[in-house]
């Protein structure tokens, strides 16, 4: 067992110590709906015990829109279009054992959009903080310069989104209610067409004046001067734990099993048996 306990802890830990290390770049960004003279709120006012009211965390309103945008297949196109994301991915694919392996087998090295889509999610996190209406957006990279552009054109893709989609409807319906006022001859119909060109004229200045329309920056997208991705000192911690339990575990199973250790005879021993044992059949075969 001890022996198991040394090659498993050795394997592990050099898994460990070989993995790649990547940079994280974190920005924290707040719901633009969380200040009195929020865009939101001017665009369209809404009482604070809706949708659930004063208990209801959820993110909602064009901040909801703008967390689905970060990870949207737009904004994946956005990256591959103007980052190096590809060629970083390609690299990837056709670097050690595996990419040896997609060459022998024939297989496909250049990487496409479902691959930085899988990418994307897999390195992009969104937490929200406990003790605020804050929210943290961390990117992790292997290239430090590569993670904090990245972060920050997702950031910046988002909430041109979520503008350019309001600035659109807006005047989607100024052109409606206009030609719609056009062909209207009663005076009471025409004041409540009025009174919504109004309200759709302030909406498109509002978003056209204003920077923030979804999300507040809190911080600004900041990268770390060390890489920090994996914690290796924690991982070894771990396994200096996990590794004695997991082989303490099967050792107990297969003794659940029925397998019964036999004990250690040691070489001199078992031959002086076996000599005994010959003695023995020939003084019986005579």
């Amino acid at each position: 067992m001890a022996l198991a306990t040394l090659l498993l802890f050795a394997l592990t830990a050099l898994v460990v110590m070989t993995w790649p290390r990547s940079y994280v770049a974190r920005g924290v960004v707040a719901p633009a709906e969380s200040t009195g003279i929020a865009t939101s709120s001017l665009l369209a006012p809404a009482s604070l015990l809706a949708n659930g009211g004063l208990l209801d965390n959820r993110p909602g309103g064009n901040f909801a829109i703008y967390l689905d945008a970060l990870r949207s297949a737009e904004a994946v196109e956005m990256l591959a279009r103007d980052t190096a994301l590809l060629a970083y991915l390609t690299r990837l694919r056709s670097a050690g054992l595996t990419g040896s392996m997609r060459e022998v087998f024939g297989l496909r090295l250049e990487a496409d959009l479902d691959d930085a889509r899988n990418w994307l999610d897999r390195n992009l996190a969104v937490t929200q903080s406990t003790a605020s209406i804050t929210f943290a957006l961390e990117l992790k990279h292997r290239d430090r310069g590569m993670a904090l552009e990245a972060l920050a054109r997702l950031h910046g893709f988002a909430e041109a989104k979520v503008r350019g989609d309001l600035a659109e409807l807006a005047g989607r319906r100024i052109a409606a209610l206009r030609a719609q006022l056009e062909a209207e001859t009663d005076l009471y119909v025409r004041q409540s067409l009025y009174e919504l060109l109004g309200q759709q004229q302030r909406a498109r200045l509002v978003v056209g004046a204003d920077r923030t329309v979804a999300a507040r920056v809190v911080s600004a997208p900041m990268v770390e001067q060390r890489p920090s991705v994996p914690n290796r000192p924690l991982l070894l911690v771990l396994l200096v734990v996990a590794v004695p339990l997991a082989v303490g575990g099967a050792v107990f199973a297969l003794v659940l099993l029925g397998w019964q250790p036999k004990p250690w005879t040691g070489p001199r021993r078992h031959g002086v048996q076996l000599m005994r044992a010959g003695w023995r059949r020939g003084f019986g075969l005579w």
